[in-house]
């Protein structure tokens, strides 16, 4: 059930503290959030393939298309949080967000729920860049752990239930009731910010490069359409080429027309925040991170649905400890960052992530209930321990000038990067079931030799994470804005 209610924490926190009159917190909570919405809707996944007729690599982009959209928006919105109030912000995002639950709730075709969920995307995409904005401005950098581990715990809530209220609501009735239950939630949020929040920043006239908007949509949809059908024995060599081709070229003149702009202060992305090493390894660490998890949270129900036969309702409450423990962890990693800084926390923490990738490529079809929840909850812990970091290191290593841009380079390259691990790890777990079974292999047999090689290529790309991780630092925030080359 609680599919949707993981972005709305955010919006939550943010109503709260603006009705009360508090600081913002921080919502590192943006890949957290978004993350745990992937997990529960993954638990409806086998719900919507028998009732809509669609395969796995159709099925994946109801969270592909989401995580795609957010990377095309958020871009947009360094540009629009600049023309427009706080509070128009805010109620422009909660339209769409609702708007498009109700679309997912009554569509009668797997193409009109498709649509929903790209609406969906664009709210979320908005809002995530307005709370870490706001809060890079509001919260002072000696502060910013704590903060960022106290909103961890409240919107790990929602992320602890997802999955569970899910397969709750689907043991009673069809996929629609999670999308149908959330949309008066999101409609009562609406309501109350649109009478209760107050403008935090000062529009400004900033001119749009128009150009840059297309650039992003062939550049990132390109590449990751590309991915999608690697492996597809139905589509044309020429047409995953020509697909990675279109991706590669726009993605490369979109670059390049964001340097150009950049001194003029056009830029679409200010591509100068990667002139900070310790912003450049942090978003490196994070994209890596963001594909491991969201790809997991794709794979994990899938498998133990299809392959291990577990309900619904089983498959949730599997995967409802290891929420509850990243929510407890929050405030406590928080509190550690402040006082011993990033490496100590992350490099353990990456190590036992691909120890557990390396875990999860072992399932067998007999293999015990627990196994896979300590699995869940050891990666859940780990991520815990990497993502608070991550943030206030990313933001916190730029200058005041940059923050607009630095949250929205974070929030797109998380959204581009958990589309491409959600469609890798479909993708070959999808290949190599197919290949396996056309050995005369049985289905189980064949998804659980997909979901290995799947996991070990996981572990293996992870490798890099925890290299990059070893170089990482608490930096000295600057206020130089460098030049443009």
């Amino acid at each position: 059930m609680m599919l949707l209610l993981i972005p709305l924490f955010p919006f939550l926190g943010f109503l709260v503290n603006a009705c009360i009159g508090k600081r913002l917190s921080k919502s590192a909570a943006g890949s957290v959030a978004v993350a745990a919405m992937v997990a529960s809707f993954a638990v409806a996944l086998t719900s919507v393939m028998a009732d809509l007729q669609v395969d796995e690599r159709s099925v994946q982009w109801l969270t592909t298309s989401f995580m795609l959209t957010m990377a095309v928006v958020i871009p947009i919105t360094g540009w629009l949080l600049e023309r427009i109030p706080t509070r128009t912000a805010f109620i422009l995002a909660m339209c769409l967000f609702t708007t498009g639950t109700l679309v997912c709730a009554v569509a009668p075709a797997f193409a009109l729920v498709l649509a929903g969920r790209i609406v969906q995307a664009s709210g979320t995409a908005i809002m995530m860049p307005l709370l870490m904005t706001t809060i890079m401005q509001l919260v002072p950098p000696a502060h910013r752990g704590a903060v960022m581990g106290n909103i961890s715990l409240v919107i790990s809530v929602a992320p602890a239930l997802g999955p569970t209220m899910a397969g709750l609501v689907l043991q009673f009735t069809s996929w629609r009731g999670v999308f149908g239950i959330m949309a008066p939630i999101g409609l009562a949020m609406l309501i109350v910010g649109a009478l209760r929040i107050s403008n935090v920043n000062e529009p400004v006239r900033v001119p749009l490069d128009v150009l840059s908007i297309p650039l992003t949509v062939l550049g990132f949809g390109g590449l990751v359409y590309g991915l999608s059908l690697i492996g597809d024995p139905t589509v044309p060599t020429a047409e995953v080429a020509g697909a990675f081709a279109v991706g590669a070229l726009a993605l490369v003149a979109f670059l390049w027309r964001q340097l150009r702009l950049a001194h003029a202060d056009r830029a679409l992305l200010d591509l100068r925040a990667f002139q900070h090493g310790a912003f450049t390894i942090s978003v490196i660490v994070m994209a890596l991170a963001m594909m491991a998890l969201f790809g997991t949270v794709i794979m994990l129900p899938l498998l133990l649905q299809q392959a291990l036969h577990l309900p619904a309702l089983s498959v949730g409450l599997m995967l409802l400890p290891g929420g509850v423990l990243m929510g407890v962890l929050g405030p406590i990693v928080g509190r550690l960052y402040d006082r011993v800084g990033a490496r100590p926390l992350m490099l353990p923490a990456s190590v036992v992530v691909a120890g557990v990738f390396w875990l999860l490529s072992t399932i067998q079809p007999d293999t015990p209930w627990w196994f896979v929840l300590a699995c869940h909850m050891a990666m859940s812990a780990s991520f815990a321990f990497m993502f608070t970091p991550l943030f206030t290191i990313a933001l916190g290593s730029l200058p005041r000038q940059l923050y607009t841009h630095g949250s929205a380079i974070v929030g797109t390259v998380q959204q581009l990067a958990g589309a491409f691990g959600t469609a890798v790890f479909v993708t070959v777990f999808a290949a190599q079931s197919d290949a396996h079974k056309a050995t005369g292999a049985g289905v189980e047999e064949s998804l659980l030799y997909g979901s290995h090689l799947a996991f070990l290529g996981a572990g293996a790309v992870w490798l890099l994470a925890i290299v990059a991780t070893g170089f990482l630092k608490t930096p000295e925030p600057s206020d130089e804005l460098p030049h443009a080359h």
